[in-house]
């Protein structure tokens, strides 16, 4: 390079240092990029984004690609540097050469475009696609020795490389995101999303209505009765039995019963029975998730939950499951939440025995045992193990619990005293 000047080397190696940055500032860029609204944008018809995303297929061979080009410019421009120097400063021109350029590299081919490309990595990614996807093919048979070698040498020391990563979130990964996302959606839609990802933790049993509380009409009263049953049923559904809940004969859709008592038809209990519909049957612990399908599937509304020896624990609706994601929805004979919790001054919290230990626990924060009993009155009993007086103070976990009220057999009302700060409160 003898006939060349030291002006236009000057000018070769500047191009150099900035051919680094591109391929710095690229692999920063793709690297970086989001890539679900890369998907989406290339969904959506971008060019500029398919070309990113076939880059990113094959991580791989694109990170080959980049160091590739980056060493071989950086070498290049190292040899131009020392050239120079020596030109200019003799022998000590070495040392300047090295000095200078390392420093040049460092801040205007590591450091700044890494930087800008993090903070813009679709302004810059897109742009350099044009290039990269060119270069690749040119490169191809270098790029495939080098990552050829690349695996032989991980497989030796027991790494194994599939070539194709894949960017599909897990669960506590997708609650991540969208616990981050709360200035792109408000707190309910937060909240309702996170209810759906809960879905699989929570089964049937959980939010069924419990036997004991389930409106049915026996078949073998009177007449006169099961008609006034009917007509003052607050319920969309009756379960139609024979002397026990365990003899269930059908499920009566409500409506159609007012509408044959309306008609002048004769209407009786053989007609009543006809017009019943056959029980769907549900397994206890049941996650929700999987019979919000099944009733999607059954085309069913409405189940009844059984254990293992085919008694019934329960009932179950659509209407239940969906109230688990979006809250309260509909007017209901049971008093919500916030009737049954009173929150004192001191930190104490009043609480009703029929109130539901898992929602005692979201609306507060807390860490009550819930496995088994579902109600307050319930855990009392499992952890008491005989019907307490009143007066009594229990100690659960964090909380003490003094029993205020019992009547027939039950905790009517409790006041419970975390010994830790409450972070929530019912209706926030």
């Amino acid at each position: 390079m003898e006939h060349v000047s030291t002006t236009t080397l000057l000018i070769i190696l500047i191009i150099m240092v900035l051919v680094s940055a591109y391929f710095s500032g690229s692999e920063t860029s793709m690297m970086t990029l989001n890539r679900y609204k890369l998907h989406h944008r290339a969904k959506s018809g971008n060019r500029a984004a398919r070309r990113v995303e076939m880059l990113l297929r094959r991580p791989d061979r694109l990170i080959s690609l980049v160091l590739i080009g980056n060493n071989l410019v950086n070498i290049l421009a190292s040899a131009l540097a020392t050239l120079v120097g020596m030109r200019l400063y003799g022998d000590a021109g070495v040392a300047i050469a090295t000095g200078v350029l390392t420093f040049a590299i460092l801040i205007f081919a590591e450091i700044l475009p890494k930087t800008i490309a993090a903070l813009y990595p679709e302004k810059v990614a897109y742009p350099s696609s044009f290039l990269l996807g060119p270069l690749q093919i040119m490169m191809m048979p270098l790029v495939g020795l080098l990552n050829t070698i690349t695996r032989i040498l991980m497989r030796m020391i027991g790494i194994k490389a599939n070539g194709v990563i894949s960017s599909a979130l897990n669960k506590e990964e997708l609650r991540t995101v969208v616990y981050e996302s709360r200035s792109l959606m408000s707190r309910r839609n937060q909240d309702m999303l996170l209810s759906v990802l809960d879905l699989e933790k929570v089964n049937v049993d959980d939010i069924m209505v419990p036997r004991n509380e389930i409106v049915g009409i026996n078949i073998n009263d009177e007449w006169k009765l099961i008609e006034r049953q009917l007509s003052h049923s607050p319920h969309g559904r009756i379960v139609l039995y024979r002397e026990s809940l365990d003899d269930a004969v059908g499920m009566l859709r409500v409506r159609e019963a007012w509408r044959m008592m309306t008609e002048k038809k004769e209407f009786t209990k053989e007609t009543l029975l006809r017009a019943a519909d056959e029980i769907y049957y549900v397994p206890e612990g049941t996650p929700l998730s999987a019979q919000l399908v099944k009733f999607q599937n059954n085309k069913k509304k409405v189940g009844l939950v059984v254990d293992e020896y085919g008694d019934i624990k329960g009932l179950i609706t659509i209407e239940d499951i969906l109230e688990e994601i979006v809250g309260d929805f509909t007017t209901s004979m049971s008093p919500s939440l916030a009737e049954e919790v009173v929150p004192q001054n001191d930190g104490s919290v009043l609480i009703e025995g029929g109130a539901n230990v898992r929602e005692i626990n979201k609306a507060f924060n807390w860490q009550l045992p819930e496995e088994g009993a579902r109600t307050i009155n319930g855990m009392l009993l499992e952890v008491l193990e005989d019907i307490p007086l009143i007066g009594t103070r229990v100690q659960i976990n964090h909380y003490d619990i003094d029993i205020l009220d019992v009547q027939d057999n039950r905790v009517k009302q409790v006041r419970i005293i975390p010994k830790k700060p409450l972070k929530d409160s019912v209706g926030s």
